[in-house]
């Protein structure tokens, strides 16, 4: 069993920065790759981010290209999603989840643990 804790959501200023944080704990952290979901209201989650733990290949949604930038550090077991520019479309539940597959998938049904997310919001 792998849990995931997201933190560092909060309100911003469009324009803003906004660093969201995912702490992987258990006995052991056997998922191949972590992404971050969003989930806005009435709309469907969506994937905004993903970066495979061996080799720290990172995939991102259109929407969030050169605004967005994933990480991580596997001392610490976090994920990060640095968040610049942000805009209003950017409001929502942000959720880490992590996979046991090797490729990055952008279908939430595709992960194995999930965060309990953690709320952005961003003004206009």
């Amino acid at each position: 069993q792998v849990q995931l804790v997201e933190s560092g959501g909060g309100l911003v200023q469009a324009g803003g920065s906004l660093r969201l944080s995912c702490t992987a704990s258990g006995r052991t952290f056997s998922s191949y790759l972590t992404g971050w979901f969003r989930q806005a209201p009435g709309k469907e989650r969506e994937f905004v981010a993903g970066i495979r733990r061996t080799d720290f290949t990172t995939r991102y949604a259109d929407s969030v290209k050169g605004r967005f930038t994933i990480s991580r550090d596997n001392a610490k077991n976090t994920v990060y999603l640095q968040m610049n520019g942000v805009k209003p479309e950017d409001t929502g539940v942000y959720y880490c989840a992590a996979s046991r597959s090797f490729a990055i998938n952008t279908y939430a049904n595709t992960y194995d643990y999930w965060g309990q997310g953690t709320q952005v919001t961003v003004s206009s």
